[in-house]
């Protein structure tokens, strides 16, 4: 048997969370990605969470989960059980010394002005506005656990890339 790496897909990213609720919140409602499926591990205690930027989720779970594996760009929220009810606990995010390791993630907008205009109505956490620093075409938002999510203007509405 043999495999072609020409045929393989980037698919996901898994992040760990505290609040599943938070953070399923920040990225659908927010965000605008959709819940794709959810699957309990209770002898490990733990939960899995998919979504990703899908017009429609199929309605039963064989499909969700095929859904879910076959395409590019999920995102994958780990929560492991009774995190959320540990006061000071909190994931290292990858950005604070010691030990810088994950950067962030990025989505692509259709106006970063209007769409940042909306995160700041909606109380988002900046880490870099679009007026900070000498980048004036992209921000960075916070997630509940402080992940970093970069935004910038998809080059389909713009005619040029972001950078």
């Amino acid at each position: 048997m043999s495999t072609n790496p020409s045929n393989y897909i980037f698919n996901h990213t898994m992040i760990r969370v505290k609040d599943p609720k938070a953070s399923i919140h920040f990225y659908t409602e927010i965000l605008g990605m959709k819940l794709i499926t959810k699957s309990d591990f209770p002898s490990s205690k733990f939960t899995l969470y998919f979504l990703a930027y899908v017009d429609s989720v199929p309605e039963t779970e064989e499909e969700k989960r095929k859904l879910a594996f076959s395409i590019p760009g999920v995102l994958e929220l780990t929560h492991n059980w009774g995190t959320e009810d540990q006061t000071d606990f909190a994931y290292a995010n990858g950005n604070q010394e010691p030990g810088r390791g994950f950067g962030h993630i990025a989505i692509l907008v259709d106006n970063i002005e209007k769409a940042c205009e909306r995160f700041e109505s909606l109380g988002v956490k900046f880490i870099k506005k679009l007026t900070d620093g000498s980048m004036k075409h992209i921000a960075f938002v916070a997630d509940p656990d402080n992940y970093w999510v970069e935004v910038i203007t998809n080059p389909k509405y713009t005619g040029s890339a972001p950078v």
